[in-house]
Parts: structure tokens; sequence; C-alpha cells
């Protein structure tokens, strides 16, 4: 029975052996630095992975490898975009499978310019209610009529409205007839009929409809980035929401405005600081807003919009992509002068998934602290720029730590500015 224990006790300890040998080896290492997923871009640098001793390594037909068995590495070449696999074999037998995304070689040209948005939500959006002094007492047609705040007019009398003045007009005629007003409106996603019957104000003398309504939002922000080829714009980094409801302002049309910074509200720890900004006297758009997302608001640019610091388009990368360390970020603080100012990436999550909330970044210029005390509303939407790409873009800033802030990866805007990475027939197959 001893014998029996002593041989289990030594193979336990050989086994032991082996097991650290060869998770100390440099072939075991190699095979743990082997990645399990990986993106290249087409048409940029190769990459040379460590291969272990032994190993023979070929891609699909999306890539090229060379393989240097002197050095144990192999390098990959991405050779069209879309899907594609590297494939690990030991003596002909697979023993790992990398997966790798082979993404088009996107050059943008990075904003930074501050912009105006004015947003058209295809009617007129009711904000309250207001009682109306009549004849009968004070009551309101409005809220009588079901409309809550939030809803949004479409037509009255199958007439569109879009403006409060559209609104007035037919208030006016529909109380002077005496005939109620058949209304379509939205509310969220649902789309439905009221009807209400103007109520004569006895103190201003006019027909009122005992609700309190607004046009279309408006707001300043910063641009992020502009492709040169498909006249496709991106800014702001997150969406536009109205400020009576906080919901998101949904766009039936919209513009892009030039505007010009005229001062800066400095921020301090819990009080943001904030752009002072306004739309120029050029009132030409210089763009049309087709999405406000929560990825920030797009459309396509009338013209092309330079911002004096980048006059040719910058490669992108992804969030895998993005380092740690030191970095630029685009924005203005006086007038419409684009400046770069450093920043630091404290943290950078690589994501799988649509998130507005991908980076940490410090501002660590000491310009830029001096004149704004960090990052300031307004600067949502300024480009990040690392090692001459652009990754990313200002969204939020820490309300207890004005130098610090959020930043978004670039390949979520893209993605909703319509600016595919991979080629279409890439998503559901490898080739």
């Amino acid at each position: 029975m001893k014998k029996t224990t002593n041989v289990r006790k030594a193979i336990g300890v050989l086994l032991l052996v082996l097991f650290i040998g060869v998770t100390m080896s440099p072939s075991f290492s190699s095979y743990l630095q082997m990645p399990s997923a990986m993106a290249l871009f087409h048409n940029q640098a190769s990459l040379k992975l460590p291969v272990p001793n032994g190993v023979d390594v070929s891609g699909t037909n999306r890539l090229e490898t060379d393989m240097n068995q002197a050095e144990n590495t192999v390098e990959v070449t991405p050779v069209t975009a879309g899907l594609a696999t590297l494939q690990y074999r030991l003596s002909g037998f697979p023993i790992k499978q990398s997966d790798i995304r082979v993404l088009k070689d996107i050059r943008l040209i990075p904003g930074g310019q501050s912009i105006g948005v004015r947003l058209n939500s295809g009617g007129v959006l009711v904000v309250g209610y207001h009682d109306v002094s009549t004849s009968s007492g004070a009551l309101s047609p409005g809220r009588s009529s079901g409309l809550q705040a939030g809803d949004m007019i479409l037509s009255i009398n199958n007439t569109p409205v879009q403006k409060m003045k559209n609104v007035g007009e037919l208030v006016t005629k529909a109380g002077q007839d005496g005939a109620p007003m058949l209304l379509e409106v939205k509310r969220k996603e649902t789309i439905f009929q009221a009807q209400l019957t103007p109520a004569f104000d006895q103190n201003d003398q006019k027909y009122r409809i005992g609700l309190y309504i607004k046009e279309a939002a408006a707001g300043i922000g910063t641009m992020t980035f502009y492709d040169p080829e498909s006249k496709a714009f991106g800014s702001l980094g997150h969406v536009i929401a109205d400020s009576t409801n906080h919901e998101p302002v949904a766009v039936y049309n919209g513009e892009l405005l030039p505007s010009q910074v005229t001062s800066i509200a400095r921020g301090g720890q819990g009080t943001p600081g904030e752009k002072i900004a306004s739309f120029t006297n050029d009132k030409e758009p210089i763009g049309s807003v087709s999405k406000n997302t929560p990825f920030g608001v797009f459309g396509t640019m009338n013209k092309p919009f330079v911002n004096g610091i980048y006059q040719q388009p910058l490669p992108i990368t992804v969030s895998s992509q993005v380092k740690k360390g030191p970095a630029k970020m685009l924005t203005v603080v006086d007038g419409q002068k684009v400046e770069a100012f450093d920043i630091e990436i404290v943290n950078s999550i690589p994501q799988k998934f649509p998130a507005t909330k991908g980076m940490v970044v410090k501002v660590t210029d000491p310009d830029l602290l001096q004149r704004t005390g960090g990052i300031v509303q307004g600067m949502s939407g300024s480009p990040i720029i690392q090692d001459g790409k652009l990754i990313g873009a200002i969204t939020h800033v820490f309300v207890n730590d004005p130098t610090s802030g959020y930043g978004i990866h670039i390949e979520w805007m893209l993605k909703e500015a319509g600016i595919e990475l991979m080629q279409e027939d890439s998503y559901n197959k490898a080739s």
C-alpha cells in the first residue's frame, strides 16, 4: 500500500514538472500570444505574429501569409475586405483558428469645427397646457382633447404644420368658422387623430387652443468627420434630446449651419463649463441632416468643410487598436479657429457592440486647461487623433472632474453615417 502511494506521488510530481515545463516554454508562450480574433485594414501595413516552433499557418483567400521559420513568425497581409480566418496547424492537425476582420481602408477628414444643428421633426411639439379665459370660465381645449406634453402635431385639417405661425393661422380660421379642428398627432411611435375646437380668449381677443407648442430643435456642437467620397458627415457623438421631455428629437429633415464660439464659461468641480456659441451671419446651410441617433447627428455635406489643420483624409482605427497614451483633440474655443490640444487616453474598451462610452480621456494640455478648465459642453463630437489616425470623438464630461470625460469609438459613428467597414456580403459568411 505504501509503495502504491509513493508511486502515485512520484507520478504527480512528474506531471507537475511537465506542466510547469510546458507552460514556461517559449512554444507555449507563443501559443498563448496567438490571437483568437483581430482586425486588419486593407491596403495598410501587414502584421507580424509570433508562431510556436513547428506550427504552420495559412489564411483564407482574403489574406496572404509569409512564414519565417527562423524567427518563428508569420507576416499577415490583408488582400480584400471581409471576414477571414488564420489556421494554425501542428503536423498537419489544426490546433487553433483566428478570426480576422479585414476592414476597408477608410480615410476621413477630421472635423473640429463649431457647427449649428437645426432639426425639423415634421411638426410642432406640445410642451404644456395653459387655460383660456372664456365667457364660460377658464379651460384648455388641448387638455380636454387628450393631447399630452411630448406629442407632435403633424397636421391640422390635413394641412402639414411645421411652424407656430402655421398653427396660429389655422386656429384663427377654425375659430372664426366655429368648426372643430382635426389634428394628426404622433406620440412616440404611434400616430393618431384628435379633435378640438378653439376657444375665444376674452383677455386678448384671440382664438386659442390652450397648448404651449414649439418648433424645431436647434443646438451647437462639434463636427467629427467628413467623408470626401460619399459627402457624409458625423457630429456630436450623442443624441439631441428635447429639453422638455428629454426624448430624442425625431428628424424629418434638418440643416447644418456654421457657428462661432463667442466665449467660454469655464468648468469647475460639480459645474460643467460651456461653449457660448451662435450661428454665423452666413445663413446658407453647409449640409443637410438626416439622422439624430444615440451616436450623433449625421447627414450629407453640401460642400467640402476644411478645418485648417488636416487638408488630407486620415485613416481610421477600431476599438481593439486604440491604446492608452497621448492623443490630440480638435476643437474650437474662440471664433471659428480649429485648434489641436493634448489629451491622454486613460482607458479604452475594445467593444463588440455599439456604445457611446468606449474611452476615458483626460485633458493634459495646459493651454486648454487654462482657457476652459477642461472638457466643456459644446465639445461633444470633437475628433480624437492618435498616431495619425482618427479613433473617435469626445461625448461627455465628468461632472465632478471637468478635466476628464468619455469618448466614442469612431467605428460606431461610421455605422450610423452609412459608411461600411466591410463588404456587405461579408457579414454573414467568410470566404
